[in-house]
């Protein structure tokens, strides 16, 4: 039986080492204060894997999430509900009707008093 023996190198490889650009520290401080500000206005940015022809309706609903308006918490909670797969439950179309730009309208109806048509069997 043979035994090879390995000598021991180390890990760098000549000509390969590159030093850091001079603008490396402006451009990590710049992305820190960058980071630090959406921090302050609660932000926070993330990477997620998709498919390619999503790309951009994961891109509006980020944006219209982003927006703290009362559009934006309906689309967060419509959501929250699609996905642990809970239907609008009791009282959903009630809950609709109050969402509606016409409450508050003061819309008054009225109905005709027709006796109707004759007909004739």
């Amino acid at each position: 039986m043979q035994v090879l023996a390995f000598e021991r190198v180390s890990g760098y490889i000549t000509g390969y080492y590159v030093e850091a650009p001079v603008g490396d520290s402006a451009q990590k401080r710049a992305l820190q204060n960058y980071r630090t500000r959406l921090n302050e206005r609660g932000m926070a940015r993330f990477e997620v894997l998709g498919l390619g022809t999503d790309r951009e309706l994961i891109r509006t609903l980020a944006r219209r999430l982003a927006d703290d308006s009362p559009d934006a918490k309906n689309l967060r909670a419509s959501m929250h509900r699609t996905i642990a797969g809970k239907g609008q439950g009791k009282g959903g179309i009630l809950q609709a009707l109050r969402r509606s730009p016409l409450v508050g309208a003061d819309l008054e109806f009225t109905r005709s008093d027709e006796n109707g048509r004759k007909v004739g069997l």
